[in-house]
């Protein structure tokens, strides 16, 4: 029988991974939708061929095997608390809300004692199996470095309490430089990927660069790791998301993959 998924946030990551389900790119069934914005929610419903309820969370957890966190980091903690205390698999795709050690720790226990699982696509970058293969060893630094166009950042909490115009930049411009917690509490619709470093590198200190580029035309995102394993460098230049020029494409064909993942009997990577 196929797996049930549930999907919390219809936008442009939330549409894609619906739009998967319904051509049968994962071997699932999408039973159940939900979204603060009620219109987004039907909006989607409608495109859908093979159309799931529209509900709310409780009900909507009640219905899945596997729930997919798709609407914001604000959003992960009463969504993960609903998912795993009944028992259900989560998804989660606004893995910055896992910055927080004491909502991390939270989603960890309640994992263990509901014998559930948590899943954390890799998101818009690359190197992840090898990053975690090597903290099995000692990692002794990573760095991420961000470069986006500036209207990507408009809104960021960084940028309003900075009191930085955007639109008066002419070149590179280094405007963030901390570690990865700042950054996705800083730029909490930008910067997920940070978070997802952290976890790979099993809670490493990552730095974090975040460069706006008016002449950029795709969102980069450049690792490097250093430890006992020697050093790993990747670099990924993504088409930013039609939708949602905030997050990349790359990151809804992410969570897509790890669906795929979960239902294929097959494995590939660390």
């Amino acid at each position: 029988m196929p797996l049930k998924i549930g999907l919390v946030g219809c936008g442009a990551i939330g549409a894609e991974i619906a739009r998967a389900i319904d051509s049968k790119e994962i071997d699932a069934d999408l039973v159940a939708v939900c979204d603060h914005n009620s219109a987004t929610a039907k909006a989607l419903i409608d495109s859908l061929k093979n159309k799931p309820i529209k509900t709310g969370l409780e009900e909507l957890v009640s219905l899945s095997d596997l729930v997919v966190e798709a609407a914001s980091q604000r959003a992960v903690p009463a969504i993960a608390r609903a998912a795993l205390g009944a028992g259900k698999s989560l998804m989660i795709m606004s893995v910055g809300a896992l910055a927080d050690a004491d909502l991390y720790r939270e989603v960890k226990r309640l994992a263990a004692d509901h014998r559930t699982r948590v899943y954390l696509p890799s998101g818009a970058i690359s190197g992840l199996d090898g990053l975690k293969s090597a903290s099995i060893g000692e990692i002794r630094r990573v760095t991420l470095t961000t470069t986006k166009k500036p209207a990507s950042l408009e809104g960021a909490p960084y940028i309003r309490e900075k009191g930085i115009d955007l639109k008066a930049l002419r070149g590179p411009t280094l405007i963030f430089e901390g570690t990865a917690s700042e950054a996705v509490k800083a730029f909490p619709a930008n910067v997920n990927v940070a978070a997802t470093l952290c976890l790979a590198a099993r809670e490493g200190e990552v730095r974090v660069k975040i460069i706006a580029d008016p002449q950029i035309k795709v969102n980069q995102h450049e690792i490097v790791a250093e430890g006992d394993f020697g050093r790993i460098t990747t670099k990924v230049e993504n088409v930013p998301s039609p939708k949602n020029p905030k997050t990349s494409y790359l990151a809804a064909l992410s969570a897509i993959a790890t669906l795929r993942s979960i239902v294929e009997p097959m494995k590939i990577g660390t």
